[in-house]
């Protein structure tokens, strides 16, 4: 290698060697500031959360879940009466009508 070369990039990687470490530093820092998991080299949780009150709020939220999308299905089904009724004609809507109380009075 060129003596002259090896000089001038000298610093660089003295840099690189001085900086990738407290960049990692600060990566780490914000991983836990934020709730992330940190992972080691293979991708492997360090610290998993596996808490009581981790598995007792993802019960929660489960719930929670489950009785949003029982909502929302039945507001759909809302939903697609009231377009049947929009987009069908008026004379059909009145015959329906007509037809229910024909069926209440007999």
């Amino acid at each position: 290698m060129d003596p002259l070369l090896a000089n001038t990039l000298a610093p660089v990687f003295a840099l690189m060697a001085f900086m990738i470490p407290i960049c990692w530093v600060i990566v780490t820092r914000m991983k836990i500031k934020h709730g992330y998991p940190l992972e080691n080299a293979w991708g492997k949780a360090v610290y998993p959360k596996s808490s009581d009150e981790a598995v007792e709020r993802i019960r929660l939220l489960s719930q929670e879940n489950a009785q949003l999308r029982a909502e929302l299905g039945s507001i759909k089904d809302r939903l697609g009466n009231v377009e049947r009724i929009v987009t069908d004609g008026g004379t059909r809507l009145a015959d329906e009508i007509d037809a229910l109380r024909d069926q209440r009075n007999h």
